[in-house]
């Protein structure tokens, strides 16, 4: 009963909000026409996988930092409340695409796998000093390989910027902002 207190209902505005910034960010053109990001149904998905395990990644260091005056509970159930959502869309997307019904556990199963993957690698890269574990991580799981993934990477820093200058509160009333893509690239190009 207590419980109740503390969730985040199902249908909770700021969780569409905030999902649906991390699908239309994975959406811009620029990483398709520009990123070497592949324009087909697995480069897209990657696109939301890496879009959704920055913010989760964003949730989680407020959770271990603890931000003045916010309760960690509140980003903890955040950030399952849009692994949920990113789930049930997965699965019906699965579905609109074809996919029969006892081919969806598995299909979700393999998705699921491939976000931890991508969570513990790209989480790792992030906090390694070596530049280069992100050029690969991206190589490998986006791109196919490592040329252009160096683009990505910066952008990938400069999303990781953006968050982290990002007000918890604000996030928490689904109010999420990613950079740019071409014009990160407008930059790369001017240095």
């Amino acid at each position: 009963m207590i419980f109740q207190l503390f969730r985040r209902p199902r249908d909770d505005p700021s969780i569409a909000s905030l999902y649906g910034t991390i699908v239309a960010q994975a959406r811009k053109p620029a990483f398709y026409q520009s990123f070497d990001v592949p324009d087909t149904v697995n480069g897209r998905l990657e696109m939301i996988l890496l879009h959704v395990v920055l913010l989760l990644r964003r949730l989680a260091a407020t959770d271990r930092a603890g931000a003045p005056g916010q309760s960690t509970l509140g980003q903890a159930t955040l950030g399952q409340a849009i692994f949920d959502l990113f789930c049930r869309d997965m699965d019906a997307n699965l579905r609109e695409m074809g996919v029969g019904d006892l081919s969806v556990p598995r299909e979700m199963r393999r998705i699921g796998e491939a976000f931890y993957g991508r969570q513990a690698a790209y989480c790792a890269a992030l906090d390694s000093e070596d530049p280069g574990m992100l050029d690969a991580a991206l190589a490998r799981n986006i791109i196919g390989s490592s040329e252009g993934s160096d683009k990505l990477a910066d952008y990938v820093r400069a999303a990781v910027r953006a968050l982290a200058a990002q007000d918890i509160a604000e996030l928490c009333r689904g109010e999420l902002q990613f950079p740019d893509p071409a014009g990160i690239l407008a930059d790369m190009e001017q240095s």
